[in-house]
């Protein structure tokens, strides 16, 4: 695989020692095996770490960092991930979600088809703490603009690959919904487009007690998104908080 089409998977962890490791085996299953895994270790108080580093030891591609104290931030690992990464693509994997096997194949193609392309995304399906599916997949539009997805967040952090040479600031901020943010900020300012692989690529494992469920909360964050960082009227962000709170009563349900 030609070097220039390495991608580097960042994973941010956070006392994940039941989890982590089918994350891990979920990269190490890639069909696509040019890629490096940047394990950032938010100071777990767990065996994240040493998990982490055993398969470190055993593949040379596989890179882990502890950081000095908790963050209580997925956005911050992340950011330390980026600034070490060396690859051309960056994709995301939380410590408790699953890629599936074809899942950076699928998406380094479609990435490459279209130059207006500087994320791809896919659909994903939702399994609980134990691994049970209960078919509940969640299927996202085949592709969005800027004000598209103002309408609702579509890209699952999990599932986003994203084009170093398109997109020259990537940078989380320490805030709710960061990862939508980073999306929303990434469009506008490149002016192109996010696109669905259309296929299941991701399990997304529903976690009792994670930050992303407090419903109101998030109202909160993506009110603060559309006011502050996207700098959206009143009426404007209203209207766009209408359709969001639509599209995330629809992936409730599911």
């Amino acid at each position: 695989m030609d070097k220039d089409n390495t991608v580097s998977v960042i994973m941010p962890a956070y006392n994940a020692e039941k989890f982590i490791r089918y994350s891990i085996e979920s990269v190490l299953n890639q069909s696509f095996e040019d890629w490096e895994l940047l394990i950032i270790d938010d100071h777990s108080s767990d065996n994240s770490y040493s998990i982490a580093m055993d398969y470190s030891s055993k593949d040379h591609r596989i890179k882990v960092l502890k950081t000095d104290a908790p963050s209580g931030s997925p956005a911050e690992p992340r950011n330390l991930g980026i600034s070490l990464a060396k690859g051309t693509f960056i994709a995301f994997l939380d410590s408790d979600d699953i890629w599936l096997p074809s899942k950076l194949a699928e998406q380094i193609v479609l990435l490459m088809q279209n130059e207006s392309t500087v994320i791809v995304y896919a659909d994903y399906e939702k399994i609980d703490e134990e691994g049970n599916s209960g078919d509940r997949i969640i299927r996202a539009p085949s592709q969005v603009e800027y004000k598209e997805l103002l309408k609702g967040n579509v890209i699952a952090c999990s599932t986003a690959l994203v084009d170093l040479r398109k997109i020259k600031e990537l940078c989380f901020e320490k805030q709710g919904h960061e990862d939508y943010a980073l999306w929303l900020k990434a469009l506008r300012l490149t002016q192109g487009q996010a696109r669905n692989t259309g296929t299941i690529q991701m399990l997304y494992r529903v976690r009792q007690g994670s930050i992303s469920s407090n419903k109101w909360k998030a109202v909160q964050w993506v009110w603060r998104i559309f006011r502050k960082n996207e700098g959206l009227s009143f009426s404007s962000s209203l209207y766009y908080l209408t359709h969001t709170l639509a599209r995330s009563f629809m992936k409730f349900i599911k």
